[in-house]
């Protein structure tokens, strides 16, 4: 059997992308391969800086890129709600593909701009409320898909609905969990609800397995832990493969043929390799804790999803 690799991208040419988080790690090498197989990609970051770094470098690796930069902070609603109203000038009314990436893992306790908490606030409603707004794009595109990174680590917690922004109790790991278990209970939901539409849009999740990224030392790094920082750095040296191997699975989701709504895309061994369908906790795909988290989301960002307008079949 033949592992699925960058090679058997499509061509992308005359499709467009939206990427958050691709200043670098997985998002980059996700938006740089889309570039490199043809499509239109706009890197969606916090950073303005590390954003048109990344712009300028993805540039000079992939020189035919069709590729621009525009600020997007997940940890504040208001980012959110200004990004996707200037993108009504980013290849008109289509959207092919929304990646989901953006993320932070294991931090101390902080809360968004809205004052969620900040795993919860920025892995999951802000791209929930970033999902909904550009949902008009999406179903006007045939073929258009919704790609949501989570993580095997998922299976360290459900959701307490009761809890969401961790406001009894606070311990990192499990709110990174909850947060990840939050990314696939909304793909699922959002795959019900596509489908009650007649919507033709893909809703899939993917996971990086361990990847060599940021995200790994950035907890460790806001609280000063040194020794810490650099027994995970030595981990992650050791063991995680590249962020080009970790974005394998993204961009399988995003990208393969006949893709089935709800697939949970990721490393064979869980950690590194080839993409495969992965494992996920039977939690992430229970309709009423589903529908629970969605009025929820709805409630706390504000947005209000629209499946009226749906697209053509392919």
């Amino acid at each position: 059997m033949t592992r699925w690799n960058t090679s058997h991208i499509p061509d992308q040419t005359g499709r467009s992308a939206v990427v958050t988080g691709a200043n670098s790690g997985l998002g980059y090498a996700t938006a740089r391969e889309l570039a490199r197989h043809g499509a239109r990609v706009l890197l969606a970051c916090r950073d303005e800086a590390r954003g048109r770094a990344a712009l300028d470098r993805l540039r000079s690796e992939v020189p035919t890129a069709e590729a621009e930069f525009r600020r997007l902070d997940l940890a504040d609603l208001s980012s959110v709600r200004d990004f996707a109203a200037t993108l009504d000038d980013f290849d008109g009314d289509r959207l092919d593909l929304l990646i989901n990436n953006a993320g932070v893992m294991a931090l101390p306790y902080r809360t968004t701009a809205d004052g969620f908490e900040m795993q919860f606030g920025t892995n999951h409603l802000g791209h929930f409320a970033l999902t909904g707004l550009l949902l008009p794009k999406l179903l006007a595109t045939p073929g258009a898909r919704v790609v949501t990174v989570s993580s095997m680590l998922h299976a360290l917690a459900d959701l307490d609905h009761t809890d969401l922004n961790s406001a009894r109790s606070y311990r990192r790991w499990v709110a990174y969990g909850r947060s990840k278990s939050a990314n696939l209970l909304f793909v699922h939901e959002l795959t019900r609800r596509l489908a009650a539409a007649g919507s033709q849009v893909v809703a899939a999740a993917a996971h990086p397995g361990y990847a060599s990224t940021n995200l790994m030392t950035a907890g460790v790094r806001m609280e000063g832990r040194t020794s810490a920082e650099r027994l995970v750095d030595l981990g992650t040296r050791l063991i995680a493969q590249s962020p080009e191997g970790g974005a394998l699975g993204i961009l399988c989701a995003a990208t393969a043929p006949h893709m089935r709504p709800d697939s949970f895309i990721g490393p064979r061994n869980g950690l590194r390799g080839a993409p495969v369908q992965s494992f996920r906790a039977p939690w992430t795909k229970k309709d009423a804790s589903g529908e629970r988290l969605w009025a929820a989301s709805e409630e706390l960002t504000g947005v209000r999803y629209d499946f009226s307008r749906s697209a053509p079949a392919l």
